[in-house]
């Protein structure tokens, strides 16, 4: 984390990039949130990885960069990111957000690596951002490159339609534990029956995990 900081030259942007909404609505006229410079980060993110993969890729048509693309900067992934630089004990949050697990939540994080991306490019220029993407992003590629490109859901949900069969539906069937560190269980139903149950610790997580147990029982079958 000490190594990141060391990487601006203007420290205000860097206090910045990790200041959330909610610290802001605690501290009026402190300064301002993260939001622009996530808007702007998640630009420049989209900007680099997708010319890395247009140049690294070129015999790979639109379909499979898009959804390479979408493996490295989704929310998950973003937020494992910020995970290993020790992001979330970092952020400028209220005690409410703090309270209810603001700094283990996907979205919180991820929108904090977008923003801290902004915030390098406002500070150092494109080539900086880039250096910060590649170390950081780049590095999971080659496991990215090993998993099925589609999401177990939306892979799920092209299989079964493509039997004619109806959408996949989720439903939460069990929620455990206190709001800041609940457990949710989801059952995925289709064909009138349910084919997957999976536990997270929010629902999409949960989802994800039951339309996995899904497709290991169509594979089976």
């Amino acid at each position: 984390m000490d190594r990141l900081e060391k990487l601006f030259k203007n420290s205000e942007l860097f206090v910045q990039s990790l200041t959330h909404r909610s610290w802001v609505n605690e501290h009026p006229g402190v300064r301002k949130s993260n939001e622009r410079l996530e808007f702007l980060g998640d630009a420049v993110l989209e900007f680099v990885v997708s010319t890395y993969l247009y140049e690294k890729f070129p015999e790979k048509e639109e379909g499979y960069l898009t959804a390479l693309r979408a493996n490295l900067v989704n929310t998950v992934n973003l937020s494992q990111v910020a995970e290993s630089l020790g992001l979330g004990s970092k952020i400028y949050l209220s005690k409410g957000e703090e309270e209810t697990g603001g700094r283990k939540n996907n979205s919180i994080l991820a929108d904090t690596v977008e923003a801290i991306i902004g915030a390098i490019f406002l500070d150092a220029g494109l080539s900086e951002a880039e250096k910060f993407i590649s170390k950081n992003i780049f590095n999971g590629l080659e496991d990215k490159l090993r998993e099925p490109l589609k999401d177990p859901k939306s892979l799920l949900q092209e299989i079964v339609q493509s039997q004619g069969i109806p959408a996949p539906r989720y439903e939460v069937v069990k929620e455990e534990g206190p709001d800041h560190a609940k457990i949710f269980t989801v059952e995925v139903k289709y064909d009138s029956k349910t084919q997957g149950i999976g536990t997270g610790k929010n629902k999409s997580e949960a989802e994800q995990k039951a339309a996995k147990k899904a497709l290991l029982s169509i594979t089976k079958a």
